[in-house]
């Protein structure tokens, strides 16, 4: 059987996160790639210009296209500003009765506002109950259990538990905007706590590492792969693309990390 997996995210025209990210993701895993766009975005490596939301309509009709037709081992959902947007895909999720690898796309690299501030409640009540794992980063997970980053991982811990009670089946935490020499994952899924270490690499070229990351725990679980090891499995493939980034020559900011390490040297 084909490993499939879909993704449900904005575009992204300088290539580096969103479904470009993705699909890169999927295919340097061996995993084949079906996508559903929610938005476009003017984006490059210096920041985004402009967003055009695509309207439920189309969205819907995107999923139903994809989902009665391939047979898709796993979901990944980044990018979906609107409340309009959310609601459409808590609708067909349910009525497919699908759960998603949900990473809440608040804030691209750059700083620039993804997520429209009157959508995180809908995020929160509509698309956090459907996510067999959440993955958010620590300025996400802030954002979303109404409290200050963590600095600890006793503070990650109450904010997964507080996520928890909003209904995904587990929350990775992502420690990668931390300052310990570790960057820790911390994933909760009520009952354990797994830990996932890495070096704290230093580079300028990490955009998209949240999409790729989300993807790549996507990719693993329509392989078959248990949730930790899927997630082990995927930070190993995003500290290579990371550690492999600098010798990428692309834009004048904050550039991407090398999808294609194992392929082509930079």
């Amino acid at each position: 059987m084909t490993a499939i997996a879909l993704t449900i995210a904005g575009s992204d025209s300088g290539g580096g996160a969103g479904i470009q990210a993705d699909i890169k993701t999927f295919s340097a895993l061996g995993v084949y790639g079906a996508s559903v766009l929610t938005a476009i975005t003017a984006q490059n490596t210096l920041g985004v210009t402009a967003i055009e939301n695509l309207s439920p309509g189309i969205i819907r009709a995107q999923i139903d296209a994809v989902l009665s037709d391939i047979a898709v081992g796993a979901i990944k959902i980044g990018m979906v500003s609107t409340v309009e947007t959310i609601g459409t895909i808590a609708e067909a999720l349910i009525r497919w009765q699908r759960q998603a690898v949900v990473d809440p796309v608040m804030v691209a690299t750059s700083g620039d506002p993804l997520l429209q501030p009157e959508a995180v409640e809908a995020l929160r009540a509509q698309l956090l109950p459907l996510a067999c794992v959440l993955t958010p980063n620590l300025p996400e997970a802030a954002l979303l259990t109404g409290t200050s980053v963590a600095e600890t991982e006793r503070e990650m811990a109450m904010q997964a538990e507080m996520l928890l009670k909003l209904g995904p089946a587990a929350v990775l935490i992502k420690g990668g905007h931390g300052h310990t020499s570790l960057s820790t994952d911390l994933l909760f899924d009520g009952t354990s706590v797994t830990r996932f270490d890495g070096p704290r690499l230093a580079t300028t070229h990490d955009h998209g590492t949240g999409c790729t990351l989300a993807a790549a725990i996507a990719g693993g679980l329509a392989k078959g792969l248990d949730l930790q090891t899927a997630i082990g499995e995927a930070k190993e493939y995003l500290m290579a693309a990371m550690a492999a980034a600098d010798g990428l020559n692309v834009g004048r900011g904050r550039g991407p990390v090398h999808h294609f390490h194992r392929w082509w040297a930079a």
